[in-house]
């Protein structure tokens, strides 16, 4: 895949998490037919406009943690979002028994 197809894989699959579920990096990377990209994933959400409507918000790391600093704006934007869907966030992490999209 060319680097525009792998990112607009890994969009598409975004979009697909609903409300109120989250998945990992690693996670997302499968659902685009990536395996073994987490990274590429994070790389990806990262480069998403400031406008973006996807989800991004709703990607965690594979212990469950926000994977933003809760200190800087966008880890508190990212906690904020995950709670308004009805997520729970205690110390920094997100059950992903409870919350887990894929599990």
């Amino acid at each position: 895949m060319t680097n525009i197809a792998s990112r607009e894989a890994i969009w598409l699959a975004l979009s697909q998490i609903p409300p109120g579920k989250v998945v990992t990096y690693g996670e997302l990377a499968r659902m685009a037919n990536l395996p073994r990209a987490a990274r590429l994933a994070g790389t990806v959400l990262k480069q998403l406009p400031e406008n973006s409507q996807l989800p991004w918000h709703r990607v965690i790391n594979a212990q469950g943690k926000l994977s933003l600093p809760a200190s800087t704006p966008a880890g508190k934007e990212q906690a904020r979002r995950l709670t308004a869907e009805g997520v729970i966030i205690s110390a920094g992490k997100v059950s992903l028994a409870q919350f887990g999209w894929l599990r």
